[in-house]
């Protein structure tokens, strides 16, 4: 007898708690409209879970961290409001921004659990969290399996992963697919993974049997699923934007037929309530959050990978303060967009919601070298696994000439700082926001300036009314 089951995913919502500006690509351009917020997700999952009664909800991590408030409180605000959605099981990212120890707190305020087949005590080598779950639902045995973001102790900085390990599923993966179905009789498996979309496909291609992948990390908005390793995966956009929908037919355990809606959550939705009385009393401590703060009439957003608006304007406002050479920050993905118009406080908060000091450091050109290669390779390794997560470092003072499809440590074909070629031997100063920016094992006389970047932003837009970002064409795919 054919059972159906729905999937609902959210994921990489980055602590976006109420209705917020949304990019989505257009036929003369980027267009604008607002999305999102936990109330109205709630209320659209309310209404297809009345068409759906076989249902589960995950969420792919990336959830605590990305907001102003969400960053003060050290995600404390979020789990009263999680709680209230029916949320099966997440996984996790940056999550581990606020440490380990704070992630073990929130987690035990949840009603649900972290699932992670790959993240390790250094001191043990066990586990630090569940690695898979067994739910039963329609008269289904669902297993489900979680990867967390395997990046985090590898380019994220060093106090998210205190006392931890992380892999990239490979070694894991295959021996809990075979223990869920032969041991604990799956009828259907589910990969809940933060590892990103292309590492998912390479990851399911290596191991069969796995009907489901519930991907995250890399924002992709996916209308329909990808096919990879006989498993369906999906992925739904980001900030809390999109909504997720999966039904499966499973028929003597396996699964015969699909259908999938990517849901926008819009506008026009009408808020759940009870939960946006209770989201509005979380944020009222943070209504200064409200005031303008500027005008842009660029569209500030991140949803480019070589370069971007929004990180065109950043590095502009350190440019200001600080002199030097160059200027980074990192190829973030996160931070809704700043539609042409007032700029809110909170706005900027969204960019860098930690509000990291500005820093300094002296780095030779053989070792600016080595540093773009390495983020080319991390972005665009043609290995899935070795890619590292987020875009192109973000960058001003050089004009970089590359191949992305060329091997490791290959693809820089010129590149000039302060309009001359780039000097091997010579010493170059550089500002920039977080160890991302200019990661430790590169440069010397490391400076704190006193000075940060929202600060920087806000004064910047004072002088700059409206805003207008010009592309600083630093990077130049060839």
């Amino acid at each position: 007898m054919p059972t159906t089951l729905t999937l609902f995913q959210l994921n990489d919502v980055h602590g976006y708690l109420n209705l917020h500006q949304e990019a989505f690509f257009g036929p003369t351009g980027l267009e604008y409209r607002r999305c999102g917020g936990y109330a109205r997700i709630a209320t659209r999952l309310r209404e297809l879970r009345a068409q759906h009664p076989n249902h589960l909800l995950f969420d792919g991590g990336d959830t605590f961290h990305g907001t102003r408030p969400v960053v003060a409180t050290e995600g404390g605000i979020l789990p009263p409001i999680l709680n209230e959605l029916g949320i099966a099981a997440m996984t996790a990212h940056w999550e581990f921004a606020h440490g380990p120890a704070r992630l073990r707190e929130l987690v035990s305020q949840l009603n649900y659990p972290l699932l992670a087949a790959n993240i390790y005590h250094e001191d043990s080598g066990e586990l630090a969290y569940a690695p898979t779950l067994l739910l039963e639902t329609a008269g289904l045995r669902v297993g489900i399996i979680g990867l967390a973001c395997p990046i985090v102790d590898k380019t994220m900085p060093a106090h998210f992963s205190t006392g931890l390990r992380f892999t990239n599923g490979v070694a894991e993966l295959p021996g809990h697919v075979q223990r869920l179905r032969n041991e604990e009789r799956a009828d259907v498996i589910i990969l809940l993974s933060h590892c990103g979309f292309p590492q998912d496909v390479a990851l399911l291609e290596d191991c069969p049997g796995i009907d489901v992948c519930l991907s995250s990390h890399t924002h992709n908005r996916l209308y329909k699923p990808f096919e990879a390793g006989g498993a369906l995966v999906i992925q739904s956009g980001s900030h809390g934007s999109f909504l997720g929908q999966l039904t499966l037919t499973v028929e003597a355990g396996r699964v015969v037929s699909h259908t999938h809606e990517l849901h926008e959550i819009s506008e026009s939705i009408a808020p759940d309530a009870a939960l946006q009385t209770r989201i509005d009393a979380a944020l009222e401590p943070f209504a200064a959050l409200n005031e303008t703060v500027g005008t842009t009439d660029t569209g500030l957003h991140r949803l480019t990978s070589v370069e971007c608006p929004a990180d065109d304007f950043l590095l502009a406002s350190l440019q200001a303060l600080v002199p030097a050479d160059l200027y980074f920050s990192n190829g973030w993905r996160y931070g809704a967009p700043i539609a042409p118009g007032p700029v809110l406080l909170n706005d900027l908060y969204d960019l860098v919601p930690m509000d990291p000091e500005i820093q300094t450091a002296e780095l030779t050109g053989a070792e600016l070298h080595e540093m773009l290669e390495k983020n080319l390779e991390g972005t665009y390794s043609q290995n899935p696994l070795h890619q590292m997560g987020g875009y192109v470092k973000r960058t001003l003072g050089l004009k970089a000439y590359f191949k992305a499809e060329n091997p490791k440590g290959s693809r820089l074909q010129a590149v000039f700082v302060q309009g001359k070629a780039l000097d091997p031997a010579r010493t170059y100063s550089a500002a920039f926001i977080t160890s991302q920016g200019v990661p430790p094992k590169f440069g010397r006389n490391r400076q704190k300036t006193g000075q940060h970047i929202v600060a920087a932003m806000r004064t910047y837009l004072a002088q700059h009314r409206p805003l207008v970002v010009q592309p600083h064409d630093t990077f130049i795919v060839v």
